[in-house]
């Protein structure tokens, strides 16, 4: 095939919708009454954040609203820009301003790679109506742009794309005789079709770029150009559905995963296991996760899960994929069945924030070490209590806190799993000690 010509544009840039009528999903911003859609039909202009992942339309939707309201419509790329460009942007922004009496879009792709310094050059004019900031997204702009810039722009979410919706952007493309495919006849299979919205995740621009692909490939068959399935798989072959690493659906999909090993759905908690796997999550990563849960929500009521996990962990290590990978899920469908408990964890909590108040106490003297002459005339250890010495091998009625520190109670069994029994042995020796102390 020969190299495109300097002309070219991708299937994904031609099929652009310049209005509302050709622009598929978002409905619950765009659809009627909704708030954004009548901005763009009533022409209102707002600086704005749209935060969604790829291909949902961000950029499309920034070149509808400047179309829409007649506005000058400036685009720079966060990972690209520094400040002489943004005040570049600005100073085009006040002579359209001027001379045209017309307001400028400045649109911000990738906005959160903007450092806080690129933030803040632009801040002002944002606010004295010099520009109308859109940033487009796909991180969480509560975490990744300053508030003084979110206070003065509203965040829309764009939602990824349902495979009807793409399906109905692959057969709009292949009919599409100026700005798509109709002019090759393509002969391209419904359920090809199908195969194609399902495997793009939700991502309109990478639905069209494979279609793209695949018509580029596409063979003779009496006199027909056809998208065989073969194409279709070499085209979508190594395809992972979206998993960003230190991005949303990174964090987004490990707490899919922990929660639903603490709600006991052992279906739903291998489907979340299985989506970072496929998405080229670091098994590694989540086998220390994992380990995390063993001890946070089901603790002492079932302790196998805290060595069955820590195996898992050994498994992937040693073997890598596939095999570690299966040890994982087995891991994390025996957590999701086990009985729960959160004590260990709030034990813990509890401890170190009660550490936090009362600070350094000193070791009670009969709990001291005393491997010197010193420390034993000092009286380190005296009066020691020897557990295995004593009935039921308890020193009933012994204190182990520093002295004068009441029992916390740090640690409370739940009625679940090994800790009923835990339970019942911690109150009997309660009562040891109850009857130890009344005795004097």
């Amino acid at each position: 095939m020969s190299a495109p010509s300097a002309a070219y544009r991708p299937l994904a840039d031609r099929m652009r919708p310049l209005s509302l009528d050709g622009y598929v999903g978002q409905g619950h911003i765009l659809g009627p009454g909704k708030p954004l859609r009548r901005a763009i039909e009533e022409g209102n202009l707002h600086s704005m954040v749209l935060w969604g992942p790829p291909g949902t339309g961000k950029t499309t939707l920034a070149r509808m609203l400047a179309e829409q309201t007649h506005a000058e419509f400036l685009t720079l790329s966060a990972v690209l820009a520094g400040v002489k460009d943004i005040r570049n942007a600005v100073a085009a922004a006040r002579q359209i301003r001027e001379l045209e009496s017309r307001l400028t879009i400045l649109f911000i792709d990738e906005a959160h790679r903007f450092n806080k310094a690129q933030q803040d050059a632009f801040l002002p004019y944002v606010e004295d109506g010099t520009v109308i900031f859109i940033g487009a997204t796909t991180e969480n702009p509560s975490f990744e742009l300053n508030s003084a810039l979110l206070s003065r722009a509203r965040t829309y979410v764009l939602k990824r794309l349902e495979p009807v919706d793409l399906r109905s952007i692959i057969d709009a493309a292949i009919n599409d005789d100026e700005a798509g495919l109709g002019q090759l006849q393509l002969d391209f299979a419904a359920e090809l079709r199908d195969r194609l919205a399902q495997a793009a995740d939700g991502d309109a621009r990478r639905v069209l770029n494979l279609l793209e692909i695949a018509a580029d490939l596409a063979v003779e068959v009496d006199g027909r150009s056809v998208i065989q399935e073969e194409t279709l798989n070499e085209v979508i072959a190594g395809g992972t559905r979206r998993f960003d690493k230190g991005g949303d659906d990174f964090y987004d999909q490990i707490s899919a995963l922990h929660k639903s090993v603490r709600g006991s759905s052992p279906d739903a908690a291998l489907y979340w296991l299985v989506r970072m796997l496929d998405g080229g999550c670091d098994p590694l990563y989540i086998a220390r996760r994992v380990v995390r849960m063993a001890s946070e929500d089901i603790g002492n009521a079932d302790p196998r899960a805290l060595t069955l996990c820590l195996n898992a962990w050994d498994v992937q290590e040693r073997l890598g994929s596939p095999e570690g990978e299966l040890a994982l899920a087995q891991a994390v469908i025996y957590m999701a069945c086990a009985a729960k408990s959160n004590a260990v964890y709030k034990a813990y909590n509890a401890a170190r924030a009660g550490i936090g108040k009362t600070g350094s106490l000193e070791v009670p003297v009969h709990l001291r070490n005393a491997p010197t002459r010193l420390m034993k005339e000092l009286g380190y250890g005296r009066a020691y209590r020897y557990a295995h010495d004593e009935p039921e091998g308890y020193a009933a009625g012994e204190h182990y806190l520093p002295d004068d520190m009441p029992e916390p109670g740090y640690y409370q069994p739940v009625p679940r799993g090994l800790e009923i029994r835990i339970a019942e042995k911690l109150a009997h020796l309660r009562e040891l000690d109850k009857k130890a102390r009344k005795d004097g």
